[in-house]
This record gives structure tokens, sequence and C-alpha cells, in this order.
């Protein structure tokens, strides 16, 4: 009995021992963490909307798909969660102030290493360039026949909808509420 309340007692004091420097080490870490994000974010916002200067958040009722909304001389930056195969797939859209999507970025997902994960590619991305926010844009299997459809990764059909989903939802926010 003995033996057990000792081992007992020395798995508590180890325990006690490792949170208290994870606690220490997530304390010291926090701000890094979220200043390397803030700058991510900055980046991929940069990326859809090259001609923005800065960017400005937005305060606005919306769909809980829409994670984060920015305002720029040059247009809009709308950050969207949809689910995909293997969970949310989060998109930035840059939207022009004329209404022509000038790009996405994929910035997070769990989706299926050389399927899904080819979302984050320029050659699927690049797809939706140009592409005016008042048209829906279409998913499909086949080469892109009209202006608003862009051609689904192979065998990763759900990113794809998953992605273009998130893009449908920042333009109908444009659309509706953005652009007045």
């Amino acid at each position: 009995m003995r033996e057990i309340i000792k081992l007992g007692l020395v798995l508590l004091l180890i325990t006690a021992i490792s949170a208290t420097i994870l606690g220490l080490s997530n304390g010291i870490t926090s701000k890094k963490i979220e200043e390397v994000e803030a700058k991510a974010s900055q980046e991929a916002r940069k990326e859809v909307l090259p001609k923005a200067d800065n960017f400005e958040p937005v305060d606005i009722d919306t769909d809980s798909k829409v994670l984060a909304v920015y305002k720029s001389d040059a247009g809009y930056a709308i950050k969207t969660a949809t689910p995909g195969y293997g969970g949310n797939v989060e998109v930035i859209t840059g939207i022009s102030k004329d209404g022509a999507i000038t790009g996405v970025k994929v910035v997070k997902h769990q989706e299926t290493p050389g399927l899904g994960a080819n979302a984050t590619g320029s050659e699927f991305q690049n797809q939706y360039k140009g592409i005016k926010a008042k048209n829906e844009v279409l998913v499909v299997k086949t080469a892109p026949s009209k202006d608003n459809q862009i051609q689904a990764l192979t065998g990763a059909t759900i990113t794809s909808d998953a992605v273009t989903k998130g893009v449908n939802i920042a333009r109908t926010l444009f659309n509706e509420k953005l652009n007045k």
C-alpha cells in the first residue's frame, strides 16, 4: 500500500512540475505566436488583394462561416470557413472595389495530403482570379467552359467545393452588404 502511495506522489510531483513548465512556456510564447499569426494573416490579405496598402477590420453582422472582413483602399479581404473532407477549410478571398475576385488563398485546412491539400497550390487558386463577384462560382470536373467555372482538383471534389463555397460566401457578402 505504501508503495502505491509513494508512486502516486511521485507521479503527482512530476505532473505538477510539467504543468508549471508548460504554463510558463505558454505565457512566454503566446505573444510571439500572436505576432506571427497576425503577420501571416496580413501577408495572406496582401496576396489576395495585391493593390491594397493597408487593411482595417470591418465590424459587420455576418454568417457564422465568415471569420473576418477587412477593408482596404482597393477592396475587401474576407476570411471564411466551410467544411471540407477532413475539417474546416479556411479561405481568404480578395474582391476589388469594382467587383472582381483578385485572389483566393487557402490559409488553414486538414485535407488529405496529395489530394485535398493541393488546394493550397497556386494552379488551383489562380482559377478564381478575374471572376466577377456578381456571378456564382461553380465547380466542374472537366475543363471550364464558362467564365464563372473552376476545375475541381482530381480526387478532391469535396475540398474544391469547400473552397468554392467559401468564395461564394465572400462574394455574397460583398454583393449584399459591402458593395453599397
